[in-house]
């Protein structure tokens, strides 16, 4: 037999899950791109591995759903997605949880703890709990690539889903990591026996009865989970020398930074006794016992929700353990953010442990967070790219809000997610929310109802209105609700690195087809639709203006041409603006109502960078001497 190769690479958390996912024998790979998660199924596309199916789906639901089924016929599958993706997810899930499965199902999930990417800070750990489903939460890169495997064997052999959970930390860091060759890896994976099994005790949720046995099952399940997870040593405890004194439980992500604590405060680890949890969820009760007969004081560090802390709070009442523990709940550590070694530092001396000795120059305790974020540059405006069509979007709202005769701050504008949200920022300042995919149909509608007398604008992306708009477009044509979509239509899932969408009209996979948003929408029966150039300002301008002037249903109006960077990647350009420095009288016209980064401020005129200014043209017409003219390339 030939003995397998292992080289060293240097992978992110993202590849190394997806790497590990491909030495488990995963057979299908399904998601919705969100950072941080995106660059997992990102990795396995660009591998392009034979006998695999992987796709960017519609939504995470439609994502895990489609896992669910090939791991029912018994494939190990995979799915991925951020934690917001979880909300749109968990509908399905928690009756795929009920049902349990066959082939091993993994739901990759990357939370954000310091909000870098952003939407909520929420913590996926309280879905598993709500599932009864296990969570494998690794430590860095090299703990991803091994407890990936680990999911899938255990899925497979307790007959649940698990969660595998990383942080922007984990799922964005390297590590190097000693894996077998990518070709190896990428090999088709082993095939198995099909399964079609008619059951619909197990398989739907017809009756009471039927779903009080599914959910005694899934509680049985994660019983089956608790004592496999122990038997195989995923959570590592190591006891100090001498009984007594202080145990630190620290919870995936933040296990790397309890030895650079202690060694800040000149502490040897042989003094603390550690567990290393990588599993909260079920609870690693065996080693938690062991902690407390060992420990007088436990600190517990776990970034965001304090979910461990009190299961451990639970524990010590139940066996009458009178030590001290310590962690958020007594309010030494804070609920919001990530965890770093200061974090960890001040809760070691909140134990009683402090510095035997400080470095010159050494990092001052703090854990507030409030007086971090004073120590942190001041923010910048996050804009859209030089040439982006959505600028051009953006301005004609505002301009036809202006020549409807309304009041831009009297005029309710809702956003979505994704690109789109950019107008919220300067020099726009003109998109009032955003909640999640979709939503911003749902909102506008719910400010109509309310009875607002000026129009109500919902912008929104095309990948988003694929993923969750479609819904929220069906029914506020239903109910004839007089509001304007405008849907930016740049043909790509572009905030998160370019990932294909129903509507993108290149780079589908092979044998896939194509959906024309255009088409999707017409069929919905809109009152009015329109088709437009953003980079022409006066035709966008009046055919919002237009639509504005409905009080009976949806008007709605694409405004279609692609994302710049992929244009520009295809050496693509539009022409080219060229400024004439004696007629420039630095008025900063383009400057402020376009924002552009391809426009600085020269001593003597405005300046264009050549390599960022794609010659779109949408600073032309702000220019109220004719400085900037549009020139042919």
């Amino acid at each position: 037999m030939e003995e397998k190769r292992v080289s060293r690479q240097i992978l992110s958390g993202n590849q190394a899950v997806a790497l590990g996912a491909l030495r488990a024998g995963v057979h299908v790979a399904t998601g919705y791109p969100g950072t941080p998660s995106t660059g997992c199924l990102t990795h396995l596309l660009s591998l392009d591995p034979p006998g695999r199916y992987i796709e960017w789906s519609t939504n995470e639901k439609v994502a895990l759903e489609i896992a669910a089924g090939a791991a029912w016929a018994g494939r190990r599958s995979l799915v991925t997605m951020k934690m917001s993706g979880v909300n749109v997810a968990f509908d399905a899930l928690i009756s795929i949880a009920y049902s349990g499965t066959h082939g091993g199902l993994v739901i990759y999930v990357a939370d954000d703890p310091g909000v870098s990417a952003g939407m909520a800070e929420q913590d996926t750990r309280g879905f598993a709990r709500m599932a009864d489903l296990p969570i494998l939460e690794p430590a860095d890169a090299a703990e991803a690539y091994a407890l990936t495997q680990e999911a899938f064997d255990l899925s497979q052999a307790v007959g649940t889903p698990v969660f595998l959970r990383l942080t922007t930390a984990t799922a964005l860091a390297h590590s190097t990591i000693a894996c077998e060759s990518l070709k190896e890896l990428t090999a088709p994976p082993p095939d198995c026996e099909l399964r079609l099994e008619r059951d619909i005790s197990r398989y739907t949720k017809a009756g009471s009865a039927i779903c009080q046995r599914q959910h005694a099952a899934v509680i049985e399940r994660l019983d089956e989970a608790e004592a496999w997870i122990h038997e195989r040593g995923l959570n590592r405890l190591a006891l100090s020398t001498d009984p007594g004194g202080i145990g630190v439980v620290s919870v995936g992500p933040v296990s790397p930074y309890v030895p650079e604590a202690l060694d800040r405060l000149a502490v040897p680890q042989d003094d603390v006794s550690i567990l290393r949890v990588a599993t909260s969820v079920p609870f690693p009760r065996t080693e938690a016992n062991a902690l407390f007969d060992h420990c007088e004081t436990v600190l517990v560090l776990e970034e965001l929700e304090p979910y461990v802390e009190r299961d451990f709070i639970v524990l010590a009442r139940q066996i009458g353990w009178a030590g001290r523990l310590v962690g958020k709940l007594d309010g030494t550590l804070p609920r919001i953010g990530e965890y770093g070694t200061e974090d960890v530092a001040a809760g070691l001396e909140a134990c009683g442990l402090s510095a035997v000795t400080r470095g010159v120059g050494a990092s001052p305790k703090s854990t507030s967070r409030e007086s971090q974020a004073t120590l942190r540059p001041a923010p910048r405006p996050i804009t859209v790219c030089p040439g982006c069509p959505h600028r051009g979007t953006f301005l004609a709202i505002e301009r036809a809000i202006e020549r409807a005769g309304f009041d831009k701050d009297r005029v309710m504008v809702t956003g979505d997610i994704g690109c789109t949200i950019l107008g919220m920022n300067p020099p726009f300042d003109l998109l009032w929310n955003e909640v999640s995919m979709g939503s911003s149909l749902g909102i506008a509608q719910g400010y109509v109802h309310a009875g607002l007398k000026t129009p109500v604008v919902a912008t929104i992306g095309d990948s988003t209105f694929f993923h969750g708009g479609m819904p929220g477009l069906a029914n506020a044509i239903q109910h004839r609700v007089p509001l304007t979509l405008v849907l930016l239509d740049n043909g790509w899932t572009a905030m998160t690195g370019m990932q294909t969408n129903p509507g993108t009209d290149e780079a589908q996979q092979p044998g896939n087809r194509r959906i024309d948003p255009e088409a999707a929408v017409r069929g919905l029966g809109p009152n009015s639709l329109a088709v437009v150039d953003p980079y022409d300002l006066e035709q966008t301008t009046a055919a919002i203006a237009e639509s504005l002037g409905s009080e009976d249903g949806v008007g709605v109006v694409i405004a279609r041409r692609e994302c710049a960077i992929q244009t520009g990647r295809r050496g693509i350009s539009y022409g080219r603006v060229g400024v004439d420095p004696e007629a420039c009288i630095l008025c900063k016209q383009c400057l402020r109502i376009t924002g552009c980064p391809a426009l600085s401020l020269g001593q003597e005129s405005i300046v264009i960078d050549p390599s960022l200014c794609n010659g779109c043209g949408l600073c032309v017409p702000f220019c109220p001497t004719d400085a900037l003219r549009k020139e042919c390339s």
